[in-house]
């Protein structure tokens, strides 16, 4: 839709001006009152939602583990034009795509009701990032979120330690024990009914200050009504195999490691892959034989040689809790 000609309140109008000269944009913004046509809503322009006004700053980008950051135009930076607090807000974007989990075919979505009401349960939850989700004069469902201010839980885990057995015996035990409150976050969600939906490394910050895991974007959900949470589960067995590992580790990995090379690569068997994503190594007490079996055992209940699997993430919880309460490490 159309900008909007609806003049601007004389104090929102005064502040724009101010907001628009201390950034040099000279161009007269557009007003929009329906974001339907998100891509069209440009760096400079203004959202208007009941009675706020957001000036738009930027975009968020997103990487991929190794893919250049690219921009996501449906997710704004902005401020409010009258306060300057700075928000995140994500317009209504839908995309839908499938994946294969073992041998099912799981259709997956973008659904921003789900996290508007994601966003309702966490509220004041210290583990979750913080938001609500607000409809535009034509109905579409936006979300406006506070920033977390803090770096991605890959970025962070990459910085800690000179080696990994430095990592290992220095910082591992910090990062579990607040990994944990993670897990214990998701279960909180699972309990009402609710998913994350696209549980990864770089969906958790680090909060400065307080080194608190946060997650962050509930706009994803799929459909297995065989198991509705098996996805989330799996996205933590992954995040759990990353910060033991200090990294993700492939065939190629190992052979292209002098401390590793082709010792270790003949011992890999299939049963120490994982079950989903099977060029992924899981049984790491392989590649650094100082992991403690306890916890090397939890990441094998992922691999697939296993017997014995997690249905719940309550479950994952409890066995590393136990590891984390018995074991000096």
């Amino acid at each position: 839709m159309p900008a909007t000609d609806t003049p601007l309140p004389p104090q929102v109008a005064e502040r724009l001006a101010a907001r628009l000269t201390e950034r040099g944009i000279r161009r007269k913004p557009r007003i929009y009152a329906d974001t339907y046509d998100s891509m069209s809503i440009d760096f400079g322009d203004v959202i208007r939602l009941k009675d706020r006004y957001y000036l738009i700053t930027g975009f968020a980008t997103e990487g991929r583990f190794g893919i250049d950051e690219q921009l996501k135009y449906w997710v704004k930076k902005a401020i409010d034009i009258v306060t300057g607090e700075r928000y995140i807000i994500k317009c209504v974007f839908y995309e839908t795509f499938e994946i294969t989990v073992g041998s099912f075919t799981v259709p997956c979505f973008r659904n921003p009701d789900k996290e508007s009401k994601v966003l309702a349960l966490v509220r004041g939850h210290t583990h979750f990032m913080q938001g609500y989700g607000i409809e535009d004069e034509a109905g579409n469902l936006l979300r406006i979120l506070d920033i977390i201010w803090g770096k991605r839980l890959d970025t962070y885990i990459f910085s800690l330690g000179a080696t990994h057995r430095d990592y290992y015996d220095n910082h591992l035990p910090g990062v579990l024990r607040r990994f944990l409150d993670s897990l214990k976050a998701i279960a909180f969600l699972h309990s009402h009914g609710l998913k994350h939906g696209d549980i990864r490394r770089d969906h958790i910050f680090v909060e400065h200050g307080t080194g608190i895991f946060k997650w962050i974007d509930f706009d994803y959900d799929f459909y297995m009504p065989e198991r509705p949470y098996a996805l989330d589960l799996f996205g933590l067995a992954n995040i759990l195999l990353f910060i033991v590992g200090r990294g993700t580790f492939r065939h190629a990995d190992v052979r292209l490691d002098p401390t590793m090379g082709e010792p270790v690569l003949t011992s890999l068997t299939d049963d120490d892959l994982s079950l989903l994503f099977q060029d992924r190594i899981v049984n790491l007490i392989k590649l650094f034989p100082y992991i403690h079996p306890e916890l090397n055992n939890i990441l094998m209940h992922f691999s697939y040689g296993t017997n014995v699997f997690y249905d719940t993430v309550e479950e994952l919880y409890q066995d590393l809790k136990k590891f984390m309460d018995s074991v000096s490490f």
